[in-house]
């Protein structure tokens, strides 16, 4: 069984109500040793440290507001809450970031948020957990300006283009791949083979986009295993030195102490 961390996972998420605990025991059934749950809201992030409390070792816990959430956010009331995560055991800034494929909020209202949220990583020393769709160089711009501010994070379930892995990787941030690469469409295995060893992560996004085989169903930490496996395959190397990279790269980055023999 390959050990590996899932680095993003929306565990506080309604689709896991009734059996999040059930959920978090088959994840490390299957190699778990981490899961990093995502609080991309104020609210999600009070869900996801309770989550974390009641699987203190396992799970740890993000705060911040999505971009879809932009619109609505408050720098004064909003931050606050951020901030109280953070000095109290949250391991990174968000889920963030630009996405200008929808419409929940104009683009300046994204800007907006993220830029508090770069400053706010600065002022906690965290790193970020960065969205981005359709928006590759205002991203290019703002992870310039992290990196100004002395901020690491990671471009998650990234799917190219390569320009915006190089950028984040030049400012040593890290790229993490999701289910996507293992679906019937994915055709850009060398964009995975260009992450380096140092910088490479992998997660479920749970409970979103589910790997093949289990496309259409709800999509848990369980399932990273599949990932995992597809990003060996890519890279020429076996599953369980790919495990062992999520395990070195999520503790380098959020500053986890991971069991890699913890079941």
């Amino acid at each position: 069984m390959t050990a590996f961390v899932d680095s993003h996972a929306h565990l506080a998420d309604p689709a896991f109500a009734a059996d999040v605990d059930d959920t978090i025991a088959r994840a490390r059934a299957t190699g778990a040793r981490a899961i990093v749950c995502i609080g991309e809201s104020p609210d999600a992030a009070d869900q996801a440290r309770e989550i974390a409390r009641r699987h203190a070792g396992v799970v740890s816990h993000t705060a911040g507001v999505h971009p879809h959430d932009a619109a609505r956010f408050d720098p004064q009331r909003d931050l606050a809450r951020l901030r109280e995560h953070l000095q109290n055991g949250a391991v990174a800034v968000g889920e963030c970031g630009l996405d200008y494929f929808y419409d929940s909020a104009a683009p300046d209202q994204q800007r907006r948020a993220f830029a508090a949220q770069i400053a706010l990583a600065a002022e906690v020393d965290r790193p970020l957990v960065v969205h981005t769709r359709h928006a590759v160089d205002d991203t290019m711009a703002m992870i310039d300006d992290a990196v100004r501010a002395g901020v690491r994070g990671v471009l998650h379930c990234f799917t190219g283009p390569r320009v915006l892995a190089e950028r984040a990787l030049g400012g040593g941030w890290f790229v993490s791949f999701s289910g996507i690469v293992t679906f019937r469409n994915w055709s850009d295995d060398d964009l995975i083979r260009t992450i380096p060893d140092d910088r490479l992560l992998v997660e479920s996004d749970a409970p979103y986009l589910a790997p093949v085989p289990h496309r259409s169903k709800r999509n848990e930490p369980a399932y990273v295993s599949f990932t995992v496996a597809k990003v060996a395959s890519a890279r020429g190397v076996s599953a369980d030195e790919v495990g062992e990279l999520t395990i070195r790269n999520a503790e380098a980055l959020f500053g986890l102490a991971v069991d890699p023999a913890r079941a």
